[in-house]
Order: structure tokens, then sequence, then C-alpha cells
């Protein structure tokens, strides 16, 4: 059977959405099978269902989800008792219990249900289905000792109902009050307290949604625009100075529509980012001029300009009345929800208490999980060298808002900045940097004329040398002020790794050298690289598949020893496959001959990992063919990391796999560095990206608490200058 958590609230806007969304985050990083189950609900689709099971997936039927509508419960509980009820929305629950490993219960909203004592009915149902409670009380407007008095009593009433409170979150309080409640709470209520300031922009409705609200008419703007926050109102009548002094940063402008003067200045002053704004409302039915939109498009190509039909008092009545909402249609808002509930929730012994055993394989999506948590434990600064690239300051923003780690952008700031606001954004605070006007300048030249005399390089050419963002940002790494780098959606991989081989260098020296739990690293003679392959239901670790051409059987085993180390930790139980076209003794010939040796040579320094080989990818990974080729093996047909013999052969079939199997392919990941700078292929997605930073943050943790590694030996040298 499986276990319930069951999230509820005391009253109505509470926010319980931000618990509800991160409850479902955790449950999703222990297990595969998460079930949701909606005892009572007003509408279908759910939105709150909807934006689970986008996020997150779900493949669960819509219509096990529902038990009953608001209107069907309160006329069964008249008619025929609360037993009833209760009785069939248990069989409802199980209904969808016997397929899930767990349950996450969404609560009762109390708005406007007719149902008598709905906390006790929540109680009840949370009793019935042997379902933990997490309650959530809402603080917004209250002073502290209010909201610390609300919380002891929800906890009382639940716990005197004879409930499993697992938890009590405390949510949308004031900021300045968040530590006082939060230690209030803590000598006061026997379980655990987790307090939440409010946000803006989770309340914060999207341009959007005012769209939608106002039954207004798009006049210009994308979907980027429309996606906005608009985190408050400014009302435009007066002159345009005062129009200017009044704007705020990610606020709508509303105005009537005849009035282009204000228009255009608001629009020019977003275009100046002084401040961006998220769009302009024209009310009164009037529309600019033609020639007035198409100035206002190339001022500020993107940003929603809105026309409702009413004046400015009725519509603002409406927008002082609409909040936003969480939903399938709003995922930065998911993000941001996400983030303060990973802040300020101690989410290791929330797992610990929610008592559900980690799957024993790793899922894609317990993939990505980990990679964020690992990410977000030690923080480190990773810089992204593209930084006017879209897909990098959209991933950037999601990295920001999950609270993953410090970013620095590389480029011109005026630039980063109105890209990032033309597309909804929030850069938060990351810092900007432009090589070309950098203090850090000359300093950079002088450290890679140093690097690079032996090559002929002086301070004036490598003055122009630093000034290029993937350079300064090696550099800064080298230099300490970045913990890694990540390049790679708009250069090519030689363009991103080329200065890590010739600043960073190699491990290659640093035997002896010791891993943050005392472990010895792993020595790399060669910089290497592995993908992650996420497919359906595992992952998979593939190397070398970008690096290097044609590995000698000396190099392939490095390979094999860094891949495995790698694999390890990000949570892959390495089993090592060196693949070939020919499986044990079948064949021969100088490529099998070569894998031979490098497995050998794998078993005799490591002894302690799992290695077949050679071996064919089919017996590697498929538990049939393996029983008939390698029957004894432990590492046939169960096979996480796998070797490619050289790099046309590792290259398509990782492409291969990724394109026919629907495989994300997260890498390369480069290994051997003394610190981490990893490529992005130039077709990559924004969550490629994100995971991608998240690895890097990861593997700055592991290169920071190393110690000091001794000189580079010959074989990183004679690596560089093959490179270089």
């Amino acid at each position: 059977m499986a276990r319930g958590v069951y999230v509820t609230g005391i009253d109505r806007g509470d926010g319980r959405q931000v618990v509800e969304l991160g409850v479902m985050e955790l449950l999703t990083r222990q297990v595969d099978r998460v079930g949701v189950f909606r005892p009572l609900v007003h509408d279908r689709p759910d939105r709150m269902f909807e934006l689970l099971r986008a996020r997150y997936r779900l493949t669960q039927d819509p219509d096990t989800v529902y038990g009953l509508d608001y209107g069907t419960a309160s006329a069964l509980q008249a008619e025929r008792g609360t037993d009833e009820l209760v009785s069939r929305l248990v069989e409802s629950f199980h209904r969808v219990a016997r397929d899930y490993d767990v349950v996450l219960v969404l609560g009762t909203d109390f708005a406007a249900t007719q149902l008598p004592d709905e906390l006790a009915l929540n109680a009840r149902l949370a009793n019935e289905c042997g379902a933990s409670v997490m309650a959530v009380v809402g603080g917004k407007g209250q002073g502290a000792e209010s909201v610390r008095a609300e919380a002891r009593n929800a906890f009382r009433a639940y716990e005197a109902l004879g409930c499993d409170v697992m938890g009590l979150v405390v949510n949308r309080v004031a900021a300045d009050d968040r530590d006082a409640i939060a230690e209030g709470l803590r000598a006061q209520v026997p379980a655990p307290c987790y307090v939440l300031p409010d946000h803006p922009a989770l309340a914060a409705p999207t341009v959007a949604q005012v769209t939608r609200a106002l039954g207004g008419t798009v006049l210009l703007g994308d979907d980027s625009g429309l996606a906005r926050d608009a985190l408050g109102f400014v009302f435009g009548g007066a002159m345009l100075p005062n129009l200017l002094s009044a704007l705020t940063p990610g606020c709508m402008v509303i105005t009537p529509g005849d009035r282009a003067d204000l228009v255009v200045g608001a629009l020019a002053a977003h275009s100046a980012s002084t401040p961006s704004i998220a769009g302009l409302v024209l009310t009164m039915g009037e529309r600019p001029a033609g020639s007035i939109l198409k100035l206002a498009e190339r001022l500020a190509p993107g940003t929603p300009v809105i026309s409702v039909a009413e004046g400015s008092f009725p519509t603002a009545a409406r927008l002082f009345a609409l909040e936003g909402k969480l939903n399938a249609a709003t995922p930065r808002k998911a993000e941001t929800a996400l983030g303060l509930f990973e802040r300020y929730v101690d989410t290791a012994g929330l797992v610990e208490r929610l008592s559900v055993a980690r799957g024993g394989r790793v899922t894609p999506m317990m993939f990505e999980h980990d990679l964020l948590e690992q990410a977000r434990s030690l923080r480190r600064r990773v810089v992204l060298p593209e930084g006017t690239e879209e897909r990098v300051l959209r991933a950037a923003d999601v990295l920001l808002r999950r609270d993953v780690c410090d970013l620095t952008l590389l480029g011109d700031p005026d630039a980063i900045r109105k890209k990032a606001a033309d597309l909804g954004a929030d850069l938060g605070d990351a810092q900007l940097i432009d090589p070309a006007a950098s203090e850090l300048r000359q300093g950079f030249a002088e450290r890679y004329a140093q690097l690079r005399a032996h090559r002929g390089a002086t301070v004036e050419l490598a003055y122009d040398v630093v000034a290029d963002v993937n350079y300064f940002g090696t550099l800064m790494v080298d230099a300490g002020l970045a913990d890694g780098m990540v390049s790679g959606s708009v250069h090519s991989t030689a363009a991103t790794i080329r200065p890590a081989f010739e600043i960073i260098k190699s491990t290659g020296a640093a035997r002896g050298e010791k891993e943050g739990d005392g472990a010895a690293r792993p020595p790399a003679a060669i910089v290497s690289s592995v993908f992650f392959m996420c497919l359906a239901d595992k992952v998979l670790v593939y190397g070398d598949c970008a690096v290097n051409p044609d590995p000698d059987a000396e190099q392939l085993a490095d390979i094999a020893v860094q891949a495995s180390a790698t694999a390890a930790r990000f949570g892959v139980e390495p089993r090592v496959a060196m693949l070939s076209y020919s499986t044990g003794t079948s064949g021969s010939g100088a490529d099998v001959d070569k894998v031979r040796e490098a497995t050998r040579l794998v078993r005799a320094s490591h002894p302690e990992l799992l290695i077949e080989g050679p071996i064919q990818y089919d017996a590697a990974v498929e538990p049939s063919v393996a029983a008939t080729k390698l029957p004894d093996s432990e590492v046939a047909g169960r096979a996480t990391v796998l070797i490619f013999p050289d790099l046309n052969t590792g290259n398509n079939t990782y492409k291969a796999v990724q394109r026919s199997a629907g495989a994300v392919a997260v890498g390369p990941v480069l290994q051997g560095l003394r610190k981490p700078v990893n490529d992005l292929s130039r077709g990559a997605l924004v969550q490629d990206i994100v995971n991608t930073v998240a690895i890097t943050a990861i593997q700055a943790q592991a290169a920071q608490t190393a110690q000091t590694p001794p000189p580079a030996q010959a074989a990183t040298a004679a690596q560089e200058e093959t490179s270089a």
C-alpha cells in the first residue's frame, strides 16, 4: 500500500500551492511512481494537478485524480452523512494508492465549499487514508504574534483529531517577521516548523493573466512578454516626466490609449532599462495610430501592449483584486516557488520524516533533482560567457530562482539587462562583466602571457586574447573569481575548451590529491569527456564522445577510471563496459586488442571497479543478450558506464540514441581538468544548460575541497601542446 502525504490548511489564501509543489519535488526525488489525489474539486481540469502533470511528466489518468466535485460532496453529506462522504472519498484514494509508491493528497481549499467543519473533514480523510499531514497556515497581513498563535492552534487542532503531523508550514509572512516567528514556533510546537516569507513574484499576475482578467486584446507582444510578472501598476495621466519618475521595475503602465507620448516614453524607458517594465494596458478602447505602434514595436520588441474597453477606474478595480496563480502556464512562478521552499525548508529532514525509501534505480527526473540539490548544498559561482544568448538568460533565470548557485554573465551589461528584460528573465544578484572594459583585463593579460610565454605570447598580444569571453571566463576560474565555467551554446567545442587546456590544465599531476571525503582522487593522464544519457527509465554515462579522437589502451583505461569517478559523484553506480565490436574472446584484431588491454589495465590499477571488456553494446545493456554471451558477468546486461573505443563510435552512438530513443544528453562534461569548464551543444535546450551548470557547480565543490595539486606532468603538457 502506498504511503500518502496530505497537504492541507485551515483557511483560504495560505498559498499552499508552494508547499504542494515542494512536497511533490521531494517525493519525485525518492521514487519514480508518485500519484496525485484531489478529494474534492471545483472545476476540471484542476490547475494544480495540470501543473504537476506538466512539470513532473505524470502519466496518471486524470479521471483517477479526483474524488467528487464540491456540489456533489455537499449534497451527499447533507443527505447521507459525513461517514458516507468519507467512505466514497477514501475508496477513490485507494484506487490511486494501489498503483503508486506514494500519493500526494491535495486537501480542500476552504473556498466557498459549503462544507461544515472543513478542517475536521481534512483530518479524518488524512487518517482514513493513512497519510501524514503537512499543515499550512497563511500569515499574509498579520503580525508575528498573531501568526504564531494561529500556527499553534492549527497544529493542536490536527493533532487533537489524531493526525500524524509531519510538519507545519507558515507561509506568506512579512519578511521582517520571519525569523521571530520561526524562533517562537520552535519553542512552542513539538513538530518541525518552516516559515516562508511572502514573495511578490508569486502573488503577482503575469501579463497574460492580466489580459484575460481584463478581457483585453494584445496589440503587441510575444509569448515571453506575456509571461512576465506584473509586479505593480502605475497609472499614467500626467505629463511624461512625472510618469517616468513613477515607473518601477516590472510594473505595468495603465494609460488611456490616446496618450501616445506616455506609450512611447514608457517603452523607451524599458528599452533603456530605466527601468524595465512588464508592459502597457491602454484603456477606453482607444488605440494608437499605426505609426505609433510600429515605433513601439521597434523600441521594445516583445513587450506587451494591451487594449481594453473600460476606463481607468474599472480597470484599476479589476487589477487590484487580481492575484497570480501557479499553473502549467507559469513555469517561472513554479521555479520561484520551489526556490522559496528549498531555501526555507529543511528538505533533508523532511525527506527523512516522509519515510519514503529511495528507489533502487536512478531515473532521469531523480538525476535532475539530485543535481540541483547537490549544487545548492555548497554554493559555488559559475561564469557564463554567453551572457546575451537567450537560452543562457532563461537558464540563468531558473538557476537564480531555484537558488542553485551564484552566476557571472559576460558581455555588455546594458545589452544583457535589456535582453533579460525583453525575455522577462530575472537576473537577481547575478554579476555582469564586460571583458573589454573590465579592470581585470590587464592582470589577465599578464597572467596569460606568463602561461603562454613558451609559445611566444606577449602581454600586448594577450591583452587582445583575454577580451574573448571564453578566455576571460577561463581566467576568472583560474584566478578563483569563479569556480567553474559553462559555454558552447553559440561557440564551438574548440572555442570553449581550448582556453581550458591552455590555462586550467588537468589533474594529471595530482597523484595523492584528496577528495573532500578523503578518498584518493584518480589522476587524469588526459582530459576527456562524458555524456549523461537520460533515458526513459535510467541514466547511463557515455565516454569519450567529444574530445579524444583515437585514445590508445592507456588513455582508454584512464577515460574509464575517470568516467567511473564522475558517474559515482553524480549518483550513478559505476558498472563499466569497455565497448568493442566483439564480446569476450570471440574476436581479435588491433581494435579489439586495444580494448582488451585497456580493460586489463583498469583491473590491475582499480580492482574494486566492476568492469567488463571487450563487450558489444547489446550485451552490455540488455540482460537477455548478456545471459547468452556472458552469463557469469557482473556487468553484462547491467552496465551504467559505457566506454567507446574511439571518438567516431562514441559521438555517433550518443547522437543516434539521443535522436532515436528520445534521450536527454547532458554534456559533454569534461573530466580531468584542475578546475571545471564544461561545453554545451549548440543545440542545447534551457534545461540542458541548467543541468550542465549544476554539474559544473558540483565539480567545483569537489575541486575546491581537494588539496593543491603539484606541477603538471609531461602527459598533460603534451596534450596541452597538441590541443593548443
